[in-house]
């Protein structure tokens, strides 16, 4: 069963304030980007994150996301479209799901109720044991069109890559 995604995991455990995050490399500047991921609570592109942080140089919020994904604190992920998307690790923000917008990129995370996320668990663990594979965690990225972007689509005002996230 998924023991992260009870409902007792939270995220306040370990937020961005946690003693995981003191020490020499947790400047000013790598505060701003920690707490700009943890506010926006879905995946962010480099783009929207120097938008949500302005006073960072856009080669230093490159920078600061590689030292953050070596130090397990980021995860980079493949977003639809041509852009990778940042975000908190689950061991500080909980196990999560995405919905990923196939016209416009855009993602969102989304939390199973408990008793779905474990059938989903068993039901994976299952297919794997079949394929010889041992499963010791899962991800899951539906991938669809939004809500924006479905509404353009009939006609209303059209949804442009990641409006709705700024």
């Amino acid at each position: 069963s998924c023991s992260s995604c009870s409902p007792t995991a939270n995220r306040a455990s370990s937020s961005p304030r946690s003693p995981r995050f003191s020490g020499a490399w947790y400047t000013g500047a790598r505060r701003d980007l920690i707490e700009v991921l943890a506010a926006a609570g879905r995946p962010l592109t480099v783009d929207e994150i120097v938008l949500r942080a302005p006073r960072q140089r856009p080669s230093s919020v490159y920078r600061n996301l590689a030292v953050f994904e070596a130090e397990g604190v980021v995860h980079r992920m493949a977003g639809v479209g041509e852009f990778a998307r940042f975000e908190l690790t689950e061991a500080l923000v909980g196990h999560h799901h995405h919905l990923a917008c196939r016209v416009c990129g855009a993602m969102t995370d989304v939390h199973l109720p408990h008793d779905l996320e474990s059938e989903l668990d068993r039901v994976l663990t299952r297919l794997a044991r079949t394929e010889g594979f041992e499963l010791g965690s899962h991800v899951l990225d539906a991938v669809g069109v939004c809500r924006a972007c479905s509404q353009a689509s009939r006609g209303a005002r059209p949804a442009t890559r990641g409006a709705r996230d700024r």
